[in-house]
């Protein structure tokens, strides 16, 4: 049996824990931090979804969040990867979006809607659109389908030439 050797709330602990891709923001805000509770021996146990499948960030999120909690006094941690439902865009909280915003990220706008099912392939070039964060404008351009990290474009304001990265809808 798991000895508990802390007061503290693991989900507050665990809700203070960052995106190791996107350090302005919480793993809790990005809406990949899904579920944690104490298990009945004392253990805590952590959910959490990638934001997409492959997600290299994943393995440095589950060792960020044990480490927190360690060091918050929870001896016995296991964080477990959640993929149903899939993770959405959607899930990012407007502390969130503000966040990326302040950052100079194009926050994503709403995620596409699909029937249940398999996910339709599409041949055709995806057309998304993102405001500039450092202007406001709406005239920007893609450059890359990747930016940083698979989740994000880069793209370039045509009103004050400035290039900036939009978290692409999921």
């Amino acid at each position: 049996m798991s000895m508990m050797t802390s007061t503290a709330d693991p989900r507050v602990v665990a809700e203070s824990v960052t995106d190791p891709e996107l350090p302005m923001i919480s793993l809790s805000d990005l809406g990949v931090l899904r579920d944690v509770r104490i298990e009945r021996d004392g253990s805590v146990v952590v959910e959490i979804t990638p934001t997409y499948t492959g997600c290299p960030a994943m393995g440095v999120m589950r060792a960020d969040l044990v480490h927190a909690l360690h060091e918050a006094g929870f001896a016995d941690v296991d964080v477990r990867t959640v993929l149903t439902p899939a993770w959405s865009t959607d899930w990012i909280t407007p502390e969130g979006r503000r966040k990326l915003l302040e950052a100079g990220i194009a926050p994503p706008g709403l995620a596409p809607v699909r029937s249940e099912g398999p996910v339709p392939l599409q041949l055709g070039t995806t057309h998304r659109t993102a405001s500039c964060p450092l202007c406001g404008s709406a005239d920007t351009e893609e450059l890359s389908e990747f930016s940083a990290t698979a989740c994000k474009a880069l793209r370039r304001c045509r009103s004050c030439q400035e290039p900036f990265e939009h978290v692409k809808e999921i």
